[in-house]
């Protein structure tokens, strides 16, 4: 294999845990000493207009000859069948998360993204998805056979352990503010919880949908909470670990995650975990370092964060066993390793 070409749509450098992820597979790529490609594709996607699919195909096309051709799945679950078979080049599927299993969609929306997503999938020489429950998915419910299937979990940097505030209790959630991330029932949870010493930290873009953002923040001043729940933006880098180590303890009321970095990064630090157990998060934070509830449950999650900030006992030992088991979390290094393996073997 001379190297291979990675398209991604929209910005990379958006702060996401997909771009986060894509942007480290490219740098550890050529760290370790492939030829990486970046094919930089237009925005819109998973509803691309036929001006940007047009401007997509043009770019595929001209990656350079011989690369196979790794495409992030916010693209190429969405990429008609034709498109993809015209290409004439090895294909692998990098997915994060079926595209129907956002939220917001409305039912033509989400059975168009289905179908759309099983005829691609179907053109892969290879699907890497970022988690085995979303392996599993993909297998169950988007035909992609066990032997065209790999999963390359997310990368963990080790982090220094987060000193914590401690009074006020600081809680951080960090997630774009979108309806999948569900920051409108942690708000929820927070007013039942109103008589506890608390702050909390929500950190994520608040440009990507206005409208759950209007509601977010209305939610918040109903409740009489504008003095505790911040709404930060997003941040990387320093202020971001900042954030991280002035946290007690990390929650997440996401409704599904495909894998769930920002999990992961809370364990890295040390912290206990208040999470659902939508998608991927039973397999991502260990039961002995974590609180999970269903998705959606208001209650239960008010229950879960509740039950810590009554018991430091047990938040201490929630927090002990997070920094244990961040030992065992993959670093980037190999999963790098992981997709080129698949890339190689897809090339011969």
């Amino acid at each position: 294999m001379t190297g291979f070409a990675f398209a991604i749509p929209g910005d990379i450098d958006l702060p996401t845990g997909g771009y986060g992820y894509d942007r480290r597979v490219i740098a550890e790529g050529r760290r370790a000493g492939v030829e990486v490609t970046h094919v930089a594709l237009p925005g819109g996607f998973p509803f691309p207009t036929p001006q940007q699919l047009a401007e997509t195909e043009a770019r595929l096309k001209a990656a350079p000859a011989g690369q196979v051709l790794l495409i992030d799945g916010l693209a190429f679950g969405a990429l008609p069948a034709g498109l993809l078979r015209g290409l004439a080049r090895p294909l692998v599927a990098l997915v994060h998360h079926p595209l129907a299993l956002e939220e917001g969609l409305d039912e033509m929306q989400r059975t168009c993204l289905i179908a759309s997503e099983r005829a691609a999938l179907a053109l892969a020489s290879a699907v890497i998805a970022t988690s085995p429950s979303t392996a599993r998915l993909l297998e169950r419910d988007y035909g992609v056979e066990a032997g065209r299937l790999g999963v390359a979990l997310p990368g963990t940097d080790p982090r220094p352990r987060a000193r914590g505030t401690g009074t006020p209790m600081r809680l951080l959630s960090i997630g774009t503010v979108i309806p999948r991330k569900a920051h409108g029932v942690l708000v929820e949870a927070l007013a039942a919880l109103a008589s506890f010493d608390w702050t909390c930290r929500i950190v994520g873009a608040t440009d990507r949908d206005a409208e759950e953002t209007r509601r977010l923040r209305q939610a918040i001043m109903a409740h009489g909470l504008g003095d505790r729940v911040t709404l930060t933006g997003a941040l990387q880098g320093e202020a971001l670990e900042h954030e991280f180590d002035a946290a007690d303890i990390f929650v997440s009321a996401s409704l599904f995650e495909g894998y769930g970095m920002a999990l992961t990064e809370a364990l890295a630090h040390g912290l206990p975990v208040v999470a659902t157990s939508g998608g991927a998060i039973p397999d991502t934070v260990p039961p002995a370092a974590s609180v999970l509830v269903a998705p959606n449950d208001t209650a239960g999650l008010a229950e879960g964060l509740g039950s810590l900030l009554r018991d430091p006992g047990r938040r201490k030992a929630l927090a002990q066993n997070a920094w244990d088991y961040a030992v065992s979390l993959p670093d980037w290094p190999r999963t790098a390793a992981t997709i080129l393996a698949v890339l190689r073997e897809v090339a011969r």
